[in-house]
């Protein structure tokens, strides 16, 4: 059974940080690219960022240089580092695991950040 459960959420002051992370199960970890994405009330779900291997990611512009992405292979998780925080990234955040044919996504974690 494919399981991608998303943690680390939570209410946070404007300049703060958080840690998401996105442990998996059920599949191949390391032939998926992981990625980050996001959906504020009202608006559609958009694209944080994503690593397809580890030597390699990609971040919407929104979100460059105050954010990253990690993942470990070894632990099936992946990670999104969020530091700089503004009030414009709250949202639900998702993990999205995207293979050749398949694509998974968790069930969302809830990041407030207050002014």
């Amino acid at each position: 059974q494919v399981q991608l459960v998303e943690s680390g959420g939570g209410l946070v002051q404007a300049g703060g940080s958080l840690r998401l992370s996105c442990a998996t199960s059920g599949f191949s970890f390391s032939n998926y690219v992981m990625a980050w994405f996001r959906q504020a009330p009202g608006k559609e779900r958009e694209f944080v960022a994503d690593i397809p291997w580890s030597e390699s990611s990609y971040y919407a512009d929104s979100v460059k240089g105050r954010f990253t992405i990690s993942r470990d292979n070894a632990k099936k998780t992946a990670y999104l580092q969020m530091n700089s925080l503004k009030p414009e990234d709250t949202a639900v955040y998702y993990c999205k695991a995207a293979g050749e044919r398949t694509e998974y996504w968790g069930q969302g974690t809830q990041v407030t950040v207050s002014s």
